[in-house]
């Protein structure tokens, strides 16, 4: 019994040491994969990562402890890892891992200078300070890095949307251009970012362009450059060859070159081209006919005539024997504005770089002159006359009008007493004679003296003694404002004018009864005048010659009549669109002119009845601006034009909204809106089928009126 108790007791103690030897399996297991021993350390420097389940928070902690460095995580960051690696990682390695790790989850790892690495999400690292590499830089993996790549050979801006779909735009990458310096800045993984570069480098070395020249001999550059453009234009709308196979070619006529850059392949096929074409005639002289685009065919026979002769000048003191040199035609076909040539080759490619250099668009001019005038006249006179029949008058003549001249007016304005009644006694008895009517008076010395008079005039006539009072205030403002305008052709004079033709008495011839003289009379334009020249320079300046002037009727003299005018004379440089001040006047005066009877004018309040005071003071602006606009497009010219139509229709629709007091509003007229299809008048045949409808409408109505009585009566 004893044996079978130790037998039992050996295999209870058996079974609890496998319980236990199981339970330690699995509390081993369960804590290896529970992060706790996520990192299996077989040395010093080696690392045997394994995480299931782990939180992602949890997974940077340890690998920060084991690194031995600071991590910070962005509150954002969250969820949870599940990665193991079978091979034992160096510390290298192992930092490798965990940026592969946050990077397919997500995150990104941005290092500090101060040991500090920042846990963010991936679409923030872009934002950060994640640092600037260059091309010698050894960052490898999944560190997020920014580098600038200079492309030379390519446009930046045609190989940055290719590059963006090789990026991660929605996470950290980012692919930007710079279009001045024709650069590309890459902004994410450093293996992603190097991957662009290679793929830059590649595509780069592929769009290297090399230059050639093209010595001509026949042909004329200019001629072979417009050829060879025409070909490379696509045909029927559909899209030509690609970019980068279309060649660049520019002719140089000074030496009757061709210079040829683009690929290889397009410039191999240009030079073939080139030298097919340039090959001498079969005459040594032709013909040749040039429309002109923007010059005037007669303008130009003068110049070439004379840059012909000088080549021909030329040509005989170089001439060898077996060249001869025939003489020159060149003529204007006025009807097609052309130029017919007939030279040599040599000569038909000088004369015909001359043309095109000459027949170009030329830029216009928009000239818009501002006149301000403000004027201010203020006087004031105040006078008081005395007069006496027996002693005497005081007489002031800064007043409108004097004690004498209304003195003499009055006494020829009294009218005289007609003849009295006379009695005749005659055979046949009394005869009464009636009396004679009153004689009246002359008013016109009265009212030419009170004619000149403005303001109050009063008189006081008591026995000899008579006084005339006179006070009067005059007070005006004129405030002119000009914006005459006009555009023209660069050097080409221009000539502006609204006003009138006044006529001016000039001479005069009187004949020997002097009974009808005989009078020459001159016209003067009288108003605004505007006389430009615009020389346009290089860059957006413009040289004007100006003459301004602005003229008005001042008034009659003793002679004819007098013109203000006020002109300028002056050439001015200006920006486009600039506005520069032409001159200008600023005058001030002040008059003060007192008459006064001696020693009685000076007493206190007493002398003003012995004393006529006027005063007068007048201030006046006068600035002239002006502004010069280049136009050397349609777009601009037709910007311009619109903004000056519309304003004039605005002003008119204004106009109309205000109305006419006594007739229709539809007497006022209104341009169209801009851009409107013109509208055409009707033919002759829709006339005549319009005036029949209105009499057929008109009959219809007449039938329906005469019938609606007969309706009644029933």
């Amino acid at each position: 019994m004893g044996i079978t108790l130790n037998v039992f007791v050996v295999k209870q103690l058996t079974h609890k040491f496998k319980q236990l030897k199981q339970l330690c399996v699995v509390l081993i297991t369960a804590l290896t994969f529970s992060g706790i021993f996520a990192v299996g350390q077989a040395s010093a420097s080696q690392y045997s990562p394994s995480f299931k389940n782990t939180e992602i928070v949890e997974f940077v902690t340890i690998v920060g402890k084991n690194l031995k460095k600071t991590m910070i995580v962005d509150p954002n960051v969250r969820g949870k890892v599940n990665v193991r690696s079978y091979d034992v990682l160096t510390e290298e390695q192992y930092y490798q891992f965990f940026l592969n790790v946050l990077e397919v989850y997500g995150f990104a790892a941005v290092k500090m200078n101060n040991n500090i690495i920042k846990i963010i999400r991936n679409k923030d690292a872009k934002t950060s300070s994640i640092p600037v590499v260059g091309s010698n830089s050894g960052i490898i993996g999944d560190e997020m890095v920014t580098r600038i790549v200079e492309v030379k050979n390519v446009t930046v801006r045609e190989l940055v949307p290719l590059l963006r779909q090789l990026s991660d735009q929605a996470g950290g990458g980012n692919v930007t251009n710079y279009d001045p310096a024709n650069v590309i800045m890459l902004t994410g993984t450093a293996a992603t970012v190097n991957r662009l570069v290679k793929i830059i480098e590649r595509v780069d070395r592929a769009g290297d362009q090399d230059v050639e020249i093209i010595k001509l001999h026949y042909a004329s550059a200019g001629e072979m450059v417009r050829i060879i453009e025409a070909m490379n234009k696509p045909s029927g709308g559909k899209a030509g060859q690609p970019t980068f196979l279309i060649p660049k070619i520019v002719a140089d006529d000074r030496s009757n070159s061709v210079i040829v850059s683009g690929e290889v392949k397009a410039r191999e096929r240009v030079i073939r081209l080139v030298k097919r074409l340039d090959s001498e005639l079969e005459s040594n002289g032709n013909t040749r006919v040039y429309y002109l685009k923007y010059s005037k065919a007669e303008d130009l026979v003068k110049v070439l005539k004379g840059v012909s002769d000088s080549i021909a000048s030329e040509k005989k003191t170089t001439k060898t024997k077996t060249s001869s040199i025939r003489d020159v035609s060149i003529e204007a076909h006025e009807s097609t504005n052309a130029l017919v040539i007939t030279a040599q080759p040599d000569m038909l490619r000088s004369l015909e770089a001359v043309i095109r250099q000459l027949d170009v668009r030329r830029a216009q001019v928009l000239i818009e002159a501002i006149i301000v005038e403000v004027y201010e006249t203020d006087g004031i006179s105040l006078g008081v006359q005395w007069g006496n029949e027996n002693f005497g008058f005081t007489q002031f003549t800064n007043g409108p009008a004097t004690l004498s001249s209304v003195a003499a007016g009055a006494k020829l304005a009294k009218s005289t007493p007609g003849t009295p009644g006379t009695t005749v006694t005659t055979e046949n008895g009394t005869t009464i004679n009636p009396p004679g009517n009153d004689i009246d008076g002359d008013f016109t010395v009265l009212g030419a003296a009170l004619g000149s008079a403005s303001g109050l005039v009063t008189g006081v006539v008591s026995g000899d003694w008579a006084a005339l009072l006179q006070a009067v205030s005059t007070d005006t403002n004129s405030n002119v404002l000009a914006t005459p305008s006009i555009t023209t052709l660069d050097n080409e004079e221009a000539y502006f004018i609204v006003g009138q033709e006044v006529p001016i008495l000039t001479g005069s011839t009187s004949s020997s009864t002097n009974s009808n003289p005989f009078q020459t009379v001159e016209r003067q334009e009288v108003g605004i005048k505007l006389r430009v020249t615009p020389q346009v320079n290089e860059g957006s300046a413009v040289q004007l010659s100006i003459e301004q002037e602005s003229s008005s009727v001042s008034g009659n003299t003793g002679v004819d009549i007098s013109i203000n005018k006020r002109e300028i004379k002056t050439t001015v440089m200006a920006e486009s669109g600039d506005t520069v001040v032409l001159g200008g006047l600023i005058d001030e005066d002040v008059q003060e002119s007192v008459q006064k009877v001696p020693l009685l004018g000076d007493i206190p309040f007493i002398g003003h009845l012995f004393k006529s005071i006027s005063n007068s003071t007048r201030k006046r602006n006068l600035m002239v601006f002006l502004r010069a606009t280049i136009i050397r497009d349609a777009s601009l010219m037709n910007e311009i034009s619109e903004g000056k139509y519309n304003y004039i229709r605005a002003d008119q629709i204004r106009k109309q909204e205000e109305g006419l007091s006594l007739m229709s509003n539809e007497k006022l007229p209104i341009l169209p809106e801009w851009n409107d299809d013109l509208a055409l008048p009707p033919s002759f045949d829709e006339y005549q089928d319009t005036l029949q409808q209105e009499k057929a409408h008109s009959s219809q109505g007449k039938s329906v009126e005469g019938s609606l009585p007969k309706e009644n009566n029933e």
